[in-house]
């Protein structure tokens, strides 16, 4: 039996209020609920002296104009008042929640919040979060596919993309739409510890929190900014795969001064010219050690890299994982 976890937690049950705005995710919601569930059997069998465990409850708007939230469901009714410790914003599946419908919920938020309520969000229940203002000149995280959008409607927060769980003491963001496992267990480390986060993992048969989001996006370049020289350089960076370009080759090609181009480039993609260009290489290289079974070193000439270790490093630096890590994980190739 695994030994407990030195940690001292307050005694008795943690509630953690799942908000069901419109077109939430069903399957997030009720997945959490799985795993809290599960979860809570754990403390029960390595921890029964403390009796502690999760309490799920779910809200709805009650009265718009009155900004009033009513609890819908309670896995504890017999508990009494409802006292939520965290507050969870799932994903939606369907388009994202505009300003005007997130306000009710984002005033709600923000009220628990001062009261000393953390809040969390998972995939695009980010942008519910976003109204609150709660984020601005924070860290947080949302899907990649949102990245241009949150960026417009939330200036002042400092969007880590790729980041697939961002913990910032009270406010927690997770990442992609099954980010909601993540979420859920990095909340059952934090309230029972990593005794039990473990087991719950390992149950379920997935991987403990750590994953991050840039192991799964991909690079989707901006060439809607209206720069049409830039574009020109765009579309053949992406025709050549960047292979055997100079800054000054960029140039040229866009009719510039370096100076001007750079400036220009970086302005329209919100990448310098070299980091794009590792980009286009990296997301071939994923592509090829994915499909194929080239080794690394011919995948690295392949992309332009004649040096492997000038490869790895590159490849390792946008990914977050060395080229093996990244072909063991990822190939759907039998070796």
């Amino acid at each position: 039996m695994p030994k407990k976890d030195q940690k001292t937690k307050a005694k008795g049950p943690t509630e953690i209020a799942i908000l069901l705005y419109q077109d939430y995710q069903p399957s997030a919601v009720y997945g959490l609920m799985d795993l809290f569930e599960i979860a809570n059997r754990y403390v029960s069998e390595y921890l029964p002296e403390e009796k502690r465990f999760i309490r799920i409850s779910h809200w709805k708007i009650k009265n718009q104009k009155k900004g009033e939230m009513e609890c819908v469901f309670d896995t504890h009714p017999d508990l009494g008042a409802n006292k939520p410790s965290f507050i969870l914003i799932p994903p939606s599946l369907n388009r994202l929640i505009t300003p005007a419908a997130a306000t009710p919920w984002a005033e709600w938020v923000v009220k628990q919040h001062k009261s000393g309520v953390s809040v969390c969000s998972v995939c695009s229940g980010a942008f519910v979060l976003g109204e609150t203002g709660l984020l601005d000149g924070r860290h947080a995280t949302t899907h990649w596919l949102f990245k241009e959008e949150f960026l417009n409607r939330f200036p002042k927060v400092d969007l880590q993309i790729e980041k697939l769980v961002i913990d910032d003491g009270d406010v927690i963001t997770a990442g992609g739409l099954m980010a909601w496992i993540d979420l859920g267990l990095k909340l059952v480390d934090r309230l029972f510890g990593s005794t039990v986060m473990v087991q719950t993992s390992r149950f379920l048969l997935v991987d403990p929190p750590g994953r991050e989001q840039r192991f799964y996006s991909t690079f989707s370049p901006q060439l809607h900014h209206g720069d049409e020289q830039i574009v020109k350089v765009q579309h053949w960076l992406q025709a050549t795969g960047a292979q055997a370009v100079t800054l000054k080759l960029m140039a040229d090609k866009a009719g510039m001064e370096e100076r001007t181009f750079i400036r220009r480039f970086n302005k329209a993609t919100g990448l310098n010219p070299t980091e794009y260009c590792q980009q286009l290489r990296v997301a071939k290289a994923r592509e090829m050690l994915e499909f194929t079974n080239k080794n690394i070193e011919e995948i690295s000439w392949k992309v332009g890299y004649e040096d492997t270790s000038a490869f790895r490093k590159v490849f390792h630096k946008v990914i977050g994982l060395t080229p093996g890590e990244y072909r063991t994980k990822f190939s759907v190739v039998r070796r």
